[in-house]
């Protein structure tokens, strides 16, 4: 079953009995941070490089802007470099993940999540001729998606990448081959890469354009870029807007198919496809309307769909914005040039 069709819930990849302590953990990171916000920094657009902006949500004591040239969505000022980096190494919640909702979800993420994700990833790079070699997931968390693409055989050595160290040693214990570091640090023969994929990654980097630049150097002529991210135009998010789950203090840039796209098209790539397969917007906007913390004013078409007759017409719903690039869980391939 491809990752388009799978149906799955909220529950099935975060137990809601895990999720106080993660909340928990959650508010402590995010009062480090802002402890700290004398070191917060003004930056351009993450997609565009343009630097006009409106403003559009301030949540948590985060500045959430939009740009005027490309739509894209980011946190604006944001911590520095050096400050994300600390904050990582240290942070609670990851490592609540790492110990606990991970280990406690992960037949249902197997299933649900990465099997599929690999399996679509192999799809991606048989279309566009990708087969043998190498292949880097950079910021490859708890080291599922490694695990089941290694199960496919499809490459001859497979790393993974990932800069957090209680997480880079939970890849340890999976056997896979792990580079404990940031990408710009990942020592290898420059351009012999043939996929670099990074899934959930690139909205929690400071710099997105260095980073897609940091993996154009590391691949070969011709090698496949896989990014998934939010989607700041997805139904969830754009429906939602700082009620969403996704706009957290995490999350620094909210790309869109076309900002992504335009962002590694002007960083020596060829955009091939941009997708939004997600299968959990419906349902997200759904349970903020049940709970009271999101209120349907003047929609009744949206009050049919998401509430009287959900049952009948939420999962078609669901289906109809992943096939028209309108759910919040965007995907994009591109090609290096030359």
């Amino acid at each position: 079953m491809s990752e388009k069709t799978i149906r799955f819930s909220e529950e099935d990849i975060r137990p809601e009995k895990w999720m106080d302590r993660q909340r928990e953990a959650y508010n402590r990171d995010m009062a480090w941070l802002l402890e700290r916000e004398n070191r917060f920094v003004h930056v351009p657009c993450p997609a565009c490089a343009a630097d006009n902006t409106t403003e559009k949500y301030l949540k948590h004591g985060f500045h959430y802007v939009e740009c005027a040239n490309c739509g894209t969505l980011y946190t604006n000022p944001r911590p520095d470099q050096a400050l994300l980096h600390e904050f990582y190494a240290r942070a609670e919640n990851y490592k609540y993940w790492n110990d606990v909702i991970f280990p406690a979800s992960e037949e249902a993420r197997r299933e649900s999540i990465f099997k599929p994700r690999a399996e679509r990833t192999a799809e991606l790079c048989k279309r566009y001729g990708v087969s043998g070699g190498t292949m880097l997931e950079v910021g490859a968390g708890f080291g599922t998606f490694c695990v089941e693409m290694k199960k496919l055989n499809l490459f001859d050595r497979i790393f993974a990448v990932e800069p957090t160290p209680d997480l880079a040693q939970s890849c340890r214990d999976r056997g896979l081959e792990v580079i404990e570091s940031p990408i710009e640090k990942v020592d290898l023969d420059l351009g012999e890469v043939d996929v670099i994929a990074s899934y959930e990654t690139i909205e929690h980097l400071f710099d997105p354009r260095g980073f897609i630049a940091d993996c154009g150097k590391r691949l070969r002529a011709n090698g496949l870029l896989l990014l998934t991210c939010p989607n700041g135009r997805g139904f969830d998010v754009a429906t939602l807007g700082e009620h969403s789950g996704t706009i957290d203090g995490e999350h620094l840039n909210y790309f869109n198919p076309d900002s992504l796209a335009l962002a590694v098209n002007e960083l020596g790539f060829e955009t091939l496809e941009a997708l939004t397969p997600g299968r959990l917007d419906a349902e997200l906007v759904h349970k903020k309307i049940l709970s009271g913390e999101f209120i349907l004013e003047r929609q009744p078409f949206l009050q049919e769909i998401l509430v009287d007759r959900w049952e009948e017409l939420g999962a078609t719903f669901q289906d109809f914005l992943a096939e028209n690039r309108l759910s919040s869980h965007l995907w994009l391939v591109a090609r290096k040039i030359g």
